[in-house]
């Protein structure tokens, strides 16, 4: 058993953490709503009850998060599938590098069906911006968070990285967890799925062997989640067109507005794709580079796994035609699907403040559904 007393600032927490910080969770009034709403067939104290009886993380899990991932499910989405569950080897640990769309429900759908297929469910990286309260830092570290440090120094986010990196390390090459961790640091906004280079050098920073042999013992599994209706749409297109004039800065809860919003937003069909692992001969060969081509061919490897297990959507192909000026993907929506989109997309415009230019706003919500299409030419 190997002793990870020297992460205990970023570690979730144990089985005997978790069931005092669900048991005090239990007492805040956020749970009897909660319960309420996502159990509605059960006693109004339903979900206070199970916080306070529950002992381990693994019976968090599968008795109360699973449930509430699938209502999420069952009650935003119009359909919910996967593929490539066979390239996992359930008897080897793994670090998923995901692309990123919503805060909580990426790793949330992820864990689900791996729960679903008989697959330990990984631990999951997630940026320390999102404990605003003690009560959600409850929460997400009963539910496997590591705690990613953000918004530091210099010299603590690199000591906080080598942490990070090690942590990871450790626990897949000892085989205890696996790992789920974004391919960069926040959502994507813009439509486009790359893997940010320092990620890879983060991870770097604690192997101990060469550079082929340190990214072979990560057993890198690419994955993607695509949505149909993209959570939080206009919020990112907001963030985007004000982010040109100006330095963005959050609002005060703007962070848990978002998790609320991706949660309870429609997001018509969902589909997530497990890629295969990286394998031997693409870390070889990107270990033949120099310096940062190395990382690049490495990040390469991941963004096409990425972008070739994303789903298209008409939404998708009807906002690069409206885009383009062009039909060229006519053949993949109907008219009535397009007036359909064009409405919604009006509807979400008129939500954010009028002062901001509606057509730069539009040209935004509209590049967020079509690049995922660029991206795919561009792989071709």
């Amino acid at each position: 058993m190997i002793d990870l007393s020297e992460f205990e600032s970023i570690s979730p927490y144990t089985d005997e953490e978790a069931s005092e910080a669900l048991a005090k969770l239990a007492e805040y009034p956020v749970v009897g709503i909660a319960s309420q709403h996502f159990f509605p067939e059960e006693s109004p104290d339903f979900l206070q009850n199970i916080l306070k009886q529950i002992k381990t993380v693994d019976q968090f899990q599968e008795v109360v998060m699973s449930k509430f991932v699938r209502w999420v499910l069952d009650h935003t989405a119009h359909n919910f599938s996967y593929d490539g569950i066979s390239n996992i080897d359930p008897d080897k640990k793994f670090l998923a590098m995901s692309n990123h769309r919503d805060i909580i429900l990426d790793p949330a759908i992820t864990q689900l069906v791996l729960f679903t297929n008989g697959i330990p469910m990984t631990e999951i990286a997630v940026g320390d911006n999102l404990i605003t309260s003690k009560e959600i830092e409850y929460l997400i570290r009963s539910n496997r968070m590591i705690k990613v440090i953000r918004g530091v120094s210099a010299r603590e986010l690199y000591l906080s990285s080598q942490m990070l990196s090690k942590y990871i390390r450790l626990n897949i090459t000892n085989q205890r967890r696996s790992i789920w961790l974004a391919q960069r640091q926040g959502r994507t906004k813009n439509g486009y799925d790359i893997t940010e280079q320092g990620l890879l050098k983060m991870l770097d920073m604690s192997g101990d062997k060469d550079f082929q042999q340190n990214f072979e013992e990560l057993n890198i599994i690419p994955m993607s989640i695509s949505y149909e209706i993209e959570p939080c749409d206009i919020l990112k297109a907001r963030e985007i067109v004000i982010s040109k004039t100006q330095k963005y800065v959050k609002a005060k809860g703007e962070d848990l507005n978002s998790i609320m919003v991706g949660i309870m937003q429609q997001k018509g069909n969902i589909h997530l794709n497990i890629g295969k692992p990286l394998t031997s001969e693409e870390i070889a060969a990107a270990a033949l580079c120099d310096k940062n081509d190395r990382y690049q061919l490495i990040r390469h490897a991941v963004d096409v796994r990425v972008i070739q297990g994303y789903k298209l959507w008409g939404n998708n192909y009807i906002a690069y035609d409206i885009l383009n000026d062009t039909d060229k993907y006519s053949g993949n929506y109907t008219q009535e699907d397009k007036d359909k989109f064009v409405a919604y997309m009006e509807h979400q415009l008129g939500t954010v403040e009028p002062e901001l230019d509606r057509a730069e706003l539009r040209e935004v919500f509209l590049g967020i559904y079509a690049n995922p299409v660029v991206a795919k030419e561009t792989m071709i």
